[in-house]
């Protein structure tokens, strides 16, 4: 089956996990940037919305692990997120070293990454389903003519996303994914939704292998791809790679474009 809508280019696509998030603060522009200029092919990133209403990236719920402040993104206002130092729990060594304390880094707004990396192909995932913030993220890709997959985890939202735009290629949510590997394992053949391009996925869910020969070719059979997070390790890439998967996600984008070009170069 002929590909579904989605990134173009050559695979395997390098994904970079909240910008570079094992070299800099994740989700923020030093992050994204540093994962730009290392070549990967898509930013992925998380969305939440503040008090105010501003999109933000972030992938918690809270401020608390990633900042020097405390409480709710969506309790707190764009000022109030602005006062907080983002790279002030960022080590790259275990906690001995603090590189991006006091540095400004700031939780951005999408608006910010749009307009500071206006070419990147961006996968964004709608973390916060209450209130709803669908509309206004498709709103402001759509403003910036942005390449997006959208994704979400939670079924509502994304039932959510293909409802107020279905002409935007998703991921699937958690529930889709286990249809489709329940219906593998029953020896039926899986089914995508509409504008899902891609199982976007770990390489297992505890003692169930999503990732093997078998989903690879199921998903390519429905002209989807399999994007597998978050790979850290040379050897896993290889693998991933040898098995067909179209994308890897990793903090250390530096690293996976080493191997995937050291894989090109022996053809």
């Amino acid at each position: 089956m002929a590909s579904r809508a989605g990134f173009a280019g050559p695979r395997p696509r390098l994904f970079g996990h909240r910008g570079a998030a094992g070299v800099a603060p994740e989700n923020t522009l030093v992050s994204f940037c540093r994962a730009w200029e290392a070549g990967v092919d898509v930013l992925e990133l998380d969305v939440h919305a503040t008090a105010d209403g501003e999109v933000v990236v972030i992938h918690d719920a809270t401020v608390d692990r990633t900042t020097d402040g405390s409480g709710e993104v969506r309790s707190l206002t764009m000022r109030d997120l602005e006062r907080l130092d983002a790279g002030f729990r960022f080590s790259p060594d275990g906690g001995r070293t603090f590189p991006y304390r006091g540095r400004g880094v700031a939780v951005p707004r999408l608006a910010d990454l749009l307009q500071e990396l206006p070419d990147a192909p961006l996968n964004i995932e709608i973390k916060q389903e209450h209130p709803s913030i669908v509309r206004e993220v498709v709103d402001l890709v759509r403003a910036a003519r942005a390449s997006i997959v959208l994704a979400a985890e939670h079924d509502a939202i994304m039932r959510e996303i293909r409802e107020a735009a279905p002409d935007v290629p998703t991921s699937l949510s958690a529930l889709e994914v286990a249809t489709f590997v329940r219906a593998l394992h029953a020896g039926d053949q899986p089914m995508l939704p509409a504008g899902a391009v891609a199982l976007q996925i770990p390489p297992r869910f505890g003692d169930v292998v999503l990732v093997n020969v078998e989903t690879v070719e199921a998903a390519h059979a429905q002209g989807a791809e399999i994007h597998v997070w978050t790979i850290n390790d040379p050897d896993e890439v290889r693998e991933l790679v040898a098995l067909g998967c179209d994308g890897i996600i990793s903090d250390f984008p530096d690293l996976v474009r080493a191997v995937v070009e050291e894989g090109r170069r022996r053809g």
